[in-house]
């Protein structure tokens, strides 16, 4: 059995780094004809991604741990520098310096998952695995905001003539809102041990309504692949949506077997 935090790093950055490429390209589809350079900065992190993956795949989960701890490292300053390079385009943009089909509003978001990324790994270097119960709120507060965040986006490049999956879209965004609202309460009580009953009931609807977006997602995905609604939703975002709800899901079974496992 390989040590958990190699284990664990290979899986944050397995998944985080496709994630962090796919954004490099959502944002070169977004910009305009004129704004080549930040295409092209884009472009170069794309392939800086995909040497990231070329590499990971040469790690097991009995890899030695410094080695995969200089790799972290490595992929730290990538995560760092994209987040960078968002909050850059994100500024240039809300002072009206560029002007293009990036809602400002996405490039925050992608800014946001590029600091998680990093700090996960710094984390993961420093020896962090498990949770404590107050990680388990922040964590949920920073996916719930993304899940809500990913309706948005969804009722907004869908074509406006798709009423009934806009009002859908619509729904989700006010029911993620709610739970993140719950989430910041929750945060703001600053829940002890003795509160895990309320921090797992917490998980408990956060599963619910995650379970229901991610089947959502997962229709619209098979919609746009098959041409069958009308919308400016890329088939490879409406997957790239997809797997971050799901990853949200994996993420509540662990905090909860942590919290079992602390119960116990």
């Amino acid at each position: 059995m390989g040590d958990p935090i190699v284990a664990r790093s290979l899986d944050e950055i397995r998944f985080w780094s496709r994630i962090m490429k796919e954004h490099a390209l959502f944002l070169s589809l977004g910009f305009t004809y004129e704004q080549q350079q930040l295409i092209d900065e884009a472009n170069q992190f794309i392939t800086l991604f995909e040497r990231i993956e070329e590499k990971l795949s040469r790690f097991t989960v009995n890899s030695d741990l410094r080695q995969v701890q200089a790799f972290n490292t490595e992929v730290y300053q990538a995560a760092a520098a994209i987040w960078s390079y968002k909050r850059k385009v994100l500024g240039l943009t809300l002072r009206c310096e560029i002007r293009s089909n990036n809602y400002p509003l996405l490039v925050d978001h992608i800014s946001r998952e590029a600091a998680y990324f990093a700090n996960r790994l710094k984390e993961l270097n420093e020896g962090k695995l498990a949770p404590t119960p107050d990680d388990v709120i922040e964590e949920n507060v920073f996916f719930l905001k993304i899940m809500a965040d990913h309706a948005k986006f969804i009722g907004h490049l869908l074509d406006p003539s798709e009423r009934k999956l806009v009002d859908q879209a619509r729904e989700f965004s006010h029911d993620f809102d709610q739970l993140l609202f719950q989430a910041i309460d929750l945060d703001s009580m600053r829940p002890q041990s003795e509160t895990k009953p309320i921090l797992s009931q917490f998980l408990d609807q956060n599963r619910v309504s995650v379970v229901s977006l991610r089947d959502f997602k997962k229709t619209a995905r098979e919609l746009i692949e098959a041409c069958r609604i009308k919308s400016n939703i890329h088939p490879l975002l409406a997957d790239h949506t997809f797997r971050e709800a799901e990853r949200f899901l994996e993420i509540i079974d662990l905090f909860e077997a942590n919290l079992n496992g602390a119960q116990s």
